[in-house]
């Protein structure tokens, strides 16, 4: 009986501080030009703090939203098991792959075009795609109806 009552003591505290060690804050997350357009920088340091709580407690941590670098680029999954299949539309007109093409899905997502490949044959409006993980961390991104798809790298 003693036993299993260590064993619920050390789960119990344990918990929130393995939780805690993940958990970043959204003054990390957010640039301050961010902050300042969301309002967030007006906050007081105890309501900061108070979302800060909320958003970890609500499952917000570093396992799930994206990380800003210090050279400003967005890392959008940290850890791979959260890389899971997307599927959505482009949002408008879809008219293939020029290079360097960016396309904002219907989810809200921005994804850009990683491979140098080019397709200017199609036309196509709130196409239906398929995002998927593959291998080294890239993405694959299947454009359904015209047969293409292309490495792309999320950017928002």
């Amino acid at each position: 009986m003693r036993i299993l009552f260590t064993i619920a003591l050390i789960a119990c505290c344990s918990t929130p501080l393995l939780h805690a060690a993940e958990t970043v804050s959204i003054e990390e997350r957010m640039s301050k030009a961010e902050l300042e357009a969301s309002g967030l920088d007006r906050l007081t340091p105890e309501q900061l703090k108070y979302l800060n709580t909320w958003l970890s407690t609500k499952g917000i941590s570093a396992s799930v939203a994206p990380i800003k670098r210090n050279d400003g680029s967005m890392v959008y999954y940290p850890d791979e098991t959260a890389r899971d299949t997307i599927e959505s539309t482009i949002n408008g007109t879809f008219e293939g792959w020029r290079g360097r093409t960016i396309v904002t899905l219907a989810n809200g997502q921005k994804w850009q075009q990683s491979e140098s490949a080019s397709r200017g044959d199609v036309r196509m409006t709130d196409a239906a795609v398929t995002v998927k993980p593959m291998s080294m961390g890239s993405w694959l991104m299947i454009v359904k109806g015209c047969n293409c798809s292309i490495r792309v790298k999320r950017i928002q």
